[in-house]
């Protein structure tokens, strides 16, 4: 996946009058003999370099710009874009729901700003202000004729619920979105709102009908040959699909929700390719989110319907172990052997005593070793924001 990658990359020619420029969220340009059709924009700090990238292959005016969702890291570069072509106006076309989604950006700015910040450990992230709202909506499909070529456009649920993907028939090209990001897919994510895994599962089987030659993705190298194109994408779909199945079953079975989340476990032919490492989502995670889907919030016991405060359970666990220095201990002792139930321990002791300095040292120590020990970028990042808050209360 090309979470590292901050610019607008070297364009491949992906297809005739096809490119696809390489960024932190992928752009693709087709160009028509009525100018060019943008899929996606990057985020606006990346756009100026994408324009150039573009610009570098093809002097065609932009006509249309296709958002596959209102994520921020790919709807907000068109800035050089617009400079361009000032005072005309490129169309740009969304899911009805991509409008929604900038108003509830707007709304909850410090809450995407606080959440973002830790997925992507990011000291100073600006959460947008400005939102480049489409002009053309749709709701389930919509047929654009450019320059005499046919592009559908299909809404499906999956990482979002604006999500669009774009077929070119005539080029056979296939422009996924997040539907495909060279990893797991992102149908977990732990701090952000409701995935949908089963509308994801049956969005890449209806791709993988369609005898592509050429994938663009969201994030990570586009996939050529239409051989490797629906093997990748039945795979995906079969990853999904256990995830899916072993939820429901759980549900089905009356288990409490970390039962469900503790059988889950992808077959090893699945695990091994190289396009569905854990490297951003996880499977538990994407369990939770079906569990929330079909279950709600609650996690099956009783006693955390609802709660005493977490502070108060963390000092009677204390007074249980015998002191806070006990607690700490035990933590240390527990990390060689089972790191995640010493996290545990060490966290009740800060809920506890949140201005003692060991219970500071062990949440920062234990959570360090747990981020340095994490494929998940999410997970590895949530780890070392409680190892860094711990630093901060130290005073270190």
């Amino acid at each position: 996946m090309t979470f590292g990658f901050f610019g607008g990359g070297e364009p491949l020619l992906a297809a005739p009058r096809t490119w696809f420029v390489p960024s932190f969220a992928n752009v693709a340009a087709l160009e028509t003999d009525e100018g060019l059709l943008l899929v996606d924009a990057g985020l606006r700090v990346m756009g100026p370099a994408i324009y150039a990238a573009i610009r570098a292959r093809t002097r065609a005016r932009l006509n249309t710009v296709v958002f596959t969702h209102g994520h921020v890291d790919h709807a907000f570069g068109l800035d050089a874009w617009l400079a361009e072509m000032a005072p005309a106006k490129p169309r740009i076309i969304g899911h009805r729901n991509v409008r929604a989604r900038f108003e509830r950006y707007a709304k909850m700015s410090g809450l995407n700003t606080r959440i973002n910040a830790v997925q992507f450990g990011l000291e100073h992230l600006v959460w947008p202000t400005e939102f480049f709202f489409p002009d053309t909506i749709y709701d389930d499909a919509l047929t654009l004729t450019l320059g005499g070529e046919t592009f559908e456009l299909r809404h499906t649920r999956g990482e979002s619920d604006d999500a669009t993907w774009l077929w070119a028939p005539g080029r056979k090209v296939l422009c996924t979105g997040d539907f495909w990001i060279g990893c797991a897919p992102n149908a977990g994510n732990p701090q952000k709102v409701q995935r949908y895994a089963e509308d994801w599962e049956a969005t890449l089987r209806a791709m993988a009908e369609l005898g592509a030659e050429v994938m663009l993705p969201g994030h990570g190298q586009p996939i050529l040959g239409a051989p490797a194109i629906r093997t990748a994408l039945l795979d995906a779909a079969s990853y999904l699909r256990v995830i899916i199945d072993t939820t429901l079953d759980g549900l089905e079975r009356g288990l409490d929700h970390d039962a469900i989340v503790a059988r889950v476990s992808v077959p090893e032919e699945l695990a091994a390719k190289p396009y569905l490492q854990p490297t951003y989502d996880r499977p538990e995670f994407i369990a939770r989110n079906v569990i929330r889907l079909h279950a709600g919030w609650w996690n099956g016991r009783a006693a955390d319907l609802l709660p005493a405060a977490a502070d108060a359970r963390a000092r009677e666990i204390v007074l249980l172990a015998g002191g806070l220095a006990a607690l700490v201990t035990r933590a240390r002792a527990l990390a060689a052997q089972d790191l995640p139930l010493a996290c545990h321990l060490a966290e009740w002791a800060q809920l506890a005593a949140p201005a003692d300095r060991a219970a500071n040292e062990a949440v920062r120590d234990l959570f360090t070793k747990r981020a340095e020990a994490e494929t998940s970028l999410m997970a590895r990042n949530i780890f070392r924001a409680a190892a860094k808050r711990a630093t901060e209360l130290i005073g270190e």
